[in-house]
């Protein structure tokens, strides 16, 4: 068990790279990848089956104990990141295909990874998983609303088809997930230490199916693409901690719901682009799935140092820090 465990930290350390390596080697051989595009919706939903594997009821019981954190983190998701996505796609007059795919990935729930992050960053886990959990079993309702309302200016959008899809590819896995945790409880705990990894061996493989699939388009609009996901993610990072501060959070939970917003299900993004718009509509979820994965670890590192400087001088001064970090 000590061994699936360091292999599944060794994983989730270097999960960037191995994207990175992915959409390389799809850029360079597209022919030895596109087969995988048949198999986003399965491998999406394995990684939403590890998720609900891991969901405890106990995680909702912060919803009563402390509902106004909570309630910030699910609606700064469902509201900053779409806004910022429009607001991008106008601001960079991005082409249809590409405007859309900047908006699914804005309205998707926030990725099983921000928990990580916000783990790394001395942050309020508990509520970040909570805050996780609960977008997740939105999705099927809120991320068609969203794409519905946000992105029928440039192309048409089915609510109905893509509630389908998310209900598919999200909701039907991790209840599959719950279950088992309940029904095969002992054979469910001693396969949980490698969730991390089969997650990012499928999210790795979702990413080289998108980019062989999009090649030339990525090659033509990469960059472009890139700056827009840099922009969005950091610009969720900012507007999540400013709502935490406007609403008085505690540092922790701030930092929680900052790496919430700021980190998105990517792979969810990807598999509805896949299935209901043009292929180049992935890219912006695939380059998500990197960036973010390279992000978080900065911020979270940040974070962490910071509270691990903050704890010393405490200690040194046994004096209690009035000005807020």
């Amino acid at each position: 068990m000590n061994t699936l465990q360091k292999v599944g930290k060794f994983a989730g350390d270097t999960f960037a790279l191995w994207v990175l390596v992915a959409a390389g080697f799809a850029i360079w051989l597209p022919e030895n990848f596109t087969w995988l595009g048949n198999y986003i919706t399965p491998l999406l939903g394995i990684v939403m089956f590890g998720m609900g594997m891991t969901i405890k009821l106990t995680d909702f019981k912060l919803i009563l104990q402390h509902p106004k954190g909570v309630a910030i983190g699910v609606v700064s998701q469902f509201v900053v990141m779409p806004l910022l996505a429009f607001g991008l796609a106008k601001l960079f007059a991005l082409p249809p295909e590409i405007a859309v795919g900047v908006i699914l990935v804005g309205c998707c729930p926030g990725g099983t990874s921000s928990n990580v992050m916000t783990y790394l960053a001395k942050g309020n886990t508990a509520l970040s998983v909570t805050i996780t959990s609960v977008t997740t079993l939105l999705a099927p309702i809120m991320t068609p609303a969203l794409i519905y309302l946000l992105a029928s200016e440039w192309l048409p959008v089915s609510f109905s088809a893509m509630f389908l899809s998310v209900v598919k590819v999200v909701l039907v896995p991790i209840v599959l997930g719950i279950l088992a945790q309940l029904i095969f409880k002992p054979l469910v705990e001693k396969s949980v230490a490698i969730l991390p990894t089969v997650s990012v061996i499928a999210i790795v493989l979702i990413v080289a199916a998108v980019v062989s699939g999009s090649r030339d388009r990525i090659l033509e609009t990469g960059l472009v693409i890139f700056a827009i996901v840099i922009l969005h993610n950091g610009l969720g990072y900012l507007f999540g901690y400013l709502i935490g501060k406007l609403f008085k959070l505690e540092y922790a939970d701030k930092k929680a719901v900052s790496i919430e917003v700021g980190m998105q299900n990517s792979g969810l993004g990807a598999n509805l682009a896949m299935a209901h718009f043009d292929p180049v509509s992935a890219v912006p979820s695939a380059i998500f799935s990197f960036w973010h994965n390279i992000s978080g670890p900065i911020i979270a590192t940040y974070w962490s140092s910071r509270a691990s400087r903050k704890n010393k001088d405490n200690n040194q001064t046994d004096i209690p820090e009035v000005v807020e970090a």
